[in-house]
């Protein structure tokens, strides 16, 4: 399978949201958001009020875009790890698993170095939660192609319909 869809299961979203809060207090950021590659959030924590999610996910997925574009051209596979520093807030951007991009904001009362040692322990977490989610949605696909119309019949047809 080269790259199904992710369904997020509730188990899992449960799981993803413990290892974000975690982080948001280990690592004393102000909010964390997780976004598919696709711009798509796919959760937030912290002050996430404050914000325009819908833009902060869609621009983070262009970020990580137009990077990867130029790691490409120097070489690079991709640029896994992007920091951006402003007066006040800073933000802290990770691919994770390959598949999903954790955004890290914090301010002056955390530091990068923390930051960094954070976000590389959840991102192991993370990744191990995503490998399942792979798992359950190739085994999904699998047992959906297994399914043959061939075996309906024209009373299990009738049975559905009276």
């Amino acid at each position: 399978m080269s790259n199904p869809t992710l369904v997020m299961y509730e188990e899992e979203s449960r799981e993803v949201n413990d290892a974000l809060e975690r982080l948001l207090k280990e690592a004393n950021a102000t909010v964390i958001f997780l976004v598919d590659k696709n711009g798509q959030l796919i959760s937030g924590v912290g002050e996430t009020e404050r914000f325009d999610t819908t833009s902060i996910a869609s621009l983070t997925a262009g970020n990580i875009a137009a990077t990867g574009g130029l790691a490409k051209l120097i070489g690079e596979k991709e640029f896994s790890i992007l920091f951006h520093e402003g007066e006040k807030d800073n933000l802290h951007i990770s691919i994770v698993c390959g598949r999903v991009i954790l955004v890290v904001l914090f301010d002056s009362r955390s530091s990068l170095g923390l930051v960094r040692l954070r976000v590389k322990k959840s991102s192991e977490e993370l990744s191990a939660i995503f490998q399942k989610l792979l798992k359950k949605s190739e085994e999904r696909v699998r047992r959906s192609s297994d399914f043959s119309f061939a075996e309906i019949t024209d009373d299990d047809i009738d049975n559905l319909f009276s």
